[in-house]
């Protein structure tokens, strides 16, 4: 029988806490403020007892907010220790939260930094024409194939009769490419005067519903111009697809709102 190695054991639950220390923070946190007020909900009749004595000790019908601190403090010690471990344990599931985020935006800069310079490099070899016929229509075409229309929902818009495919979201809808077309424009408008536009504001103008990840990537008006890019292909069902992707350099980004 082959026991397991301590040593992976224990940089496996290593790995295991410092992934989840934000909801273990979170959890401990939201526990020490219940503890926190059971604790000082227990030792005010004992507060109360000990303000008596003083009071009947002094021959004074009611202690000085000083004297009163002085008599109870002990008696809440346990609950003060209690909540400020507890509030300790709430900043720093905050603060781990904000590095994460601040990492993730990094790296999604430097992923888009590194993609724009491939994508750059692959046009000034290739062309832009071959580029866009051998590289761009041919991830099209695998988009739609990897997510056949036969398995999607077609989502009416009433914007249009054309098949589409966005694969930002992997969404099928009917719509019109002038329309979609007029909503680029539209909103490389808006730019001009609104200090950020979200995804799901794009997904808004033709006529998708809004998604979780759609507020958090967007474009602000300090950044690239909103662009498409169109790929007429083939659907599984053998209809003809209008595939709406963002253009090198147009995507979302996800710290938009940040101007800076």
């Amino acid at each position: 029988m082959k026991f397991p190695n301590l040593s992976q054991i224990g940089l496996e639950f290593r790995s295991g806490l410092i992934k989840h220390s934000p909801a273990i923070l979170t959890g401990l946190g939201i526990t020490g403020l219940i503890t926190t007020t059971v604790l000082a909900v227990r030792a005010t009749p004992k507060a109360l007892i000990l303000i008596k004595e003083k009071e009947d000790e002094k021959k004074v019908d009611e202690l000085t907010v000083v004297e009163t601190i002085k008599t109870t403090w002990l008696c809440y010690l346990p609950a003060t220790i209690s909540g400020i471990a507890s509030i300790a344990c709430i900043l720093g599931a905050h603060s781990v939260h904000q590095r994460r985020n601040a990492a993730l935006a990094t790296a999604y800069s430097l992923s888009e930094s590194a993609l724009k310079t491939y994508q750059q490099k692959v046009i000034e070899t290739i062309g832009e024409k071959k580029e866009k016929i051998l590289v761009r229509d041919e991830i099209a075409k695998d988009e739609i194939k990897k997510n056949p229309v036969t398995n999607k929902e077609v989502i009416i818009t009433g914007k249009g009769d054309t098949l589409c495919y966005d694969a930002s979201s992997g969404r099928y809808f009917k719509s019109d490419i002038d329309k979609i077309r007029k909503v680029e424009n539209m909103l490389n408008k808006e730019l001009n005067t609104a200090m950020w536009i979200s995804l799901n504001d794009y997904y808004y103008e033709i006529g998708l519903s809004p998604t979780d990840v759609g507020i958090e990537l967007g474009w602000n008006a300090g950044g690239n111009l909103i662009e498409f890019d169109y790929s007429s292909q083939l659907a599984e069902d053998g209809t003809p697809c209008l595939v709406v992707s963002f253009r090198s350099g147009a995507a979302p980004r996800f710290d938009y709102r940040n101007l800076h």
